[in-house]
């Protein structure tokens, strides 16, 4: 059987010169992963972290690992793929997500929170420094522990009052919230530990110190 999908890229494994695992979310199955050939004409490009697809998926009654098959962009990304800084955010969404949502789990809404995101992020042209604190908040109350201030309170020191700020300011003045690079960067780190608390996971997240050194 042959299902048209649309997924996004959380991660990729290479299995061989021409063949790659798909680490995908999608609204109909959730976190699961995929087999694909890479052509010649698209390579990797067509597969790099958060990249939206428009596929045909063909099951395999012998395996859990279907076939994707004529994958083609549902969006370019040029605003994501051209800024370097928005480049980072994008993988440390990514790193995120494949950290935090476990193979086969399938929450309501996600992907379609997380192509939103995808697309704002891609479109917007200034004032994103604090978006990968957003789309933490975000991530928490899509999975269904919405931050406080009391929640976050054993985890936030210093930081309580930036963090109760953010929570409570609509979303396009939570963006342009004036934060030190330092005070990014600790925040996040801060809100990590509370997914990774309310996930009962541990979630390391390397690229968050690009994210640092980019937002200073």
């Amino acid at each position: 059987m042959t299902h048209t999908a649309q997924l996004i890229i959380l991660a990729v494994t290479k299995t061989g010169e021409k063949s790659l695992v798909l680490h995908t979310l999608s609204s109909q199955w959730g976190r699961r992963s995929f087999i694909a050939s890479v052509s010649r004409s698209s390579g990797m490009a067509l597969y790099l972290p958060l990249n939206i697809l428009d596929a045909e998926v063909t099951e395999n009654p012998r395996s859990d690992l279907w076939r994707l098959r004529g994958a083609s962009a549902f969006s370019p990304l040029a605003g994501i793929r051209n800024d370097v800084r928005k480049n980072a955010i994008c993988m440390f969404m990514s790193e995120v997500l494949y950290r935090t949502i476990k193979d086969g789990a399938n929450e309501d809404g996600l992907f379609e929170w997380c192509k939103k995101s995808i697309l704002t992020l891609d479109a917007l042209e200034s004032d994103f420094a604090n978006f990968h604190l957003m789309f933490l908040l975000e991530l928490c109350s899509v999975l269904g522990f919405a931050p406080s201030e009391p929640g976050l309170a054993p985890f936030a020191g210093v930081h309580l009052r930036e963090l109760s700020r953010l929570v409570s300011l609509p979303y396009t003045e939570a963006l342009i919230m004036p934060l030190s690079g330092d005070s990014r960067g600790e925040m996040a780190e801060i809100l990590l530990q509370y997914l990774s608390h309310h996930t009962e996971s541990r979630i390391e997240v390397r690229s968050l110190r690009v994210l640092h050194e980019l937002f200073r």
